[in-house]
């Protein structure tokens, strides 16, 4: 179809769907890229006309968007699943659409519709812009619409996006990944490195503090090899200094970097940058040479500990986090010693841990030497325990600090019973305080002195020593004061969504 073709369709949709508005609903699995992807998909309905379903509505919306993740060998099961119990509620709503987007449409195809007939639309991870064309085609043509682009279409960036957060935002600075990790099927999926110019990053930076955001997260299969599309090798460096030179941006993080292209003038620019946060997170995987290389990741473990002793001397205050997979095939328990070993000699803040699964269409799954679960699962468990000593060790050095903290909005699930406040310390570290006297907006920064340390969080139970209100904060304060609108209109430069607030999600897919 044209690109006339598509206006026309979304033109008709918007006469449709204004009259009587349709709502949404958009499920999200996997990675911080899936997440960031899930905001636009959300942007480009709400541009078309749709209005977002209650939370807690659990299928009860006239579209229903499943935003999938394939890095798990059970997937599709849980795809499938999802998709068999909103097969009667689509029965007894006539009009009730269902969309399947994502790595797994991406790599399933026709499959989806094969297993699960009444799916009105399958899109894949390089098209996402066409999901209200294809809605539109699918209620006017009666019947199914696949369409899976082999390559990007479009920059995601360009596409409008409701962003979830008033005060803190992702910004997509590359897309697709070069590596060629035997357990990731990421590549495969998303295609390879392309990187966005630098000024149209820092356009879109500047635009989203203009609107109150105070806190970006710069976001990438592979940021830190951000240039390598552009012939630039210190291109990421002079990114994150460009950064530093934004009024009015408080807080720059990144994620997720990978070892290999980690150098020196990266340590620099996080040293020398004051808004550049005092946090890395750097994937592991294995501490054994031989599982990296059978992981095919071109770093061994003296490199890795290298670059960890060169942050911490640029950064003393650094709170460094990782990434490690327990049971790849072929591990001894001599490789899972080397992983201990790395885990101690390095003392990371926190460590995103998993039990090793096969990824359908990954060279790892096919090797030899997988490891039996019982194996596999006692490994994990030690490791947990070293690491979570680890984790509470390093908050207790915490305690008798005075930090800002930037409020956030959610974090703190004990927060109403506990007359608490909840934020983030410059390095990430979730910190819990005594809520005080004056009003505290989410983005606003509280000083607080550290009281008490868990493995997971911090406590700050004393008064709270200043309260600094901030533009986020009045951002944050003006949106929620705004009345609903039947739809929102995303013209212009997109504004991007609130980073997790770990550094990888907790499905373990790798964007590394």
């Amino acid at each position: 179809m044209s690109s006339a073709g598509q206006g026309g369709a979304v033109d008709e949709m918007h006469e449709h769907e204004v009259a009587v508005p349709r709502s949404y609903e958009v499920r999200t699995y996997g990675c911080q890229m899936n997440v960031h992807d899930s905001e636009r998909l959300s942007g480009l309905l709400e541009d078309a006309g749709y209005v977002r379903a209650p939370e807690g509505s659990d299928g009860d919306a006239d579209v229903v968007v499943f935003n999938t993740c394939a890095v798990r060998e059970n997937a599709d099961n849980k795809l499938y699943g999802n998709l068999g119990r909103l097969a009667p509620m689509k029965t007894k709503r006539p009009g009730m659409q269902i969309a399947v987007g994502g790595c797994l449409a991406q790599k399933d195809r026709d499959t989806i519709v094969k297993k699960a007939p009444w799916v009105d639309v399958v899109f894949g991870t390089h098209n996402i812009g066409k999901l209200p064309v294809l809605l539109e085609r699918a209620r006017v043509q009666e019947e199914a619409q696949i369409e899976i682009a082999e390559s990007l279409e479009a920059f995601p960036s360009t596409l409008p996006t409701r962003r979830e957060s008033a005060y803190a935002a992702w910004v997509s600075i590359s897309v697709g990944c070069n590596n060629t990790c035997t357990f990731c099927i990421v590549p495969a999926l998303r295609g390879k490195e392309e990187d966005r110019r630098p000024g149209d990053i820092l356009a879109e930076v500047e635009a989203l503090v203009a609107e109150g955001v105070s806190e970006i997260t710069l976001l990438g299969q592979n940021v830190n090899a951000y240039g390598s599309d552009l012939g630039d090798r210190e291109a990421f460096s002079k990114l994150l200094r460009a950064c530093g030179g934004i009024e009015g941006l408080e807080r720059v993080r990144f994620t997720s970097p990978h070892p290999r292209d980690f150098t020196d003038d990266v340590i620099a620019a996080m040293a020398e940058t004051p808004n550049v946060m005092p946090q890395l997170h750097m994937p592991l995987q294995s501490g054994s040479d031989p599982i990296l290389k059978a992981m095919r990741r071109s770093y061994r473990q003296d490199r890795f500990l290298g670059i960890i002793e060169k942050v911490r001397a640029a950064i003393p205050h650094a709170a460094i986090s990782t990434d490690i997979i327990v049971g790849f095939p072929g591990e001894t328990e001599e490789d899972f010693q080397q992983t201990m070993h790395v885990v101690r000699e390095a003392r990371f803040a926190n460590a995103f841990t998993f039990q090793y699964s096969k990824r359908p269409g990954t060279p790892a799954a096919e090797m030899d030497g997988q490891i039996p679960k019982e194996v596999v699962q006692d490994r994990y468990m030690r490791l947990v325990a070293l690491q979570e000593e680890i984790s509470w060790e390093e908050n207790k050095k915490q305690v008798g600090r005075t930090l800002e903290v930037m409020v956030a909005e959610g974090e703190g699930r004990k927060d109403g019973a506990t007359a608490r406040l909840s934020g983030r310390a410059p390095d990430n570290r979730l910190v819990h305080f005594t809520k005080p006297d004056e009003d505290v907006r989410p983005g606003d920064v509280v000083t607080v002195e550290i009281t008490y340390a868990a493995p997971h969080h911090l406590l700050a139970e004393g008064p709270t020593q200043a309260v600094r209100r901030t533009r986020a904060g009045d951002a944050w304060e003006k949106r929620n004061a705004a009345p609903a609108q039947p739809a929102g209109v995303m013209l212009g430069i997109p504004t991007l969504g609130v980073p997790a607030p770990l550094p990888v999600a907790a499905s373990g897919c790798a964007i590394d």
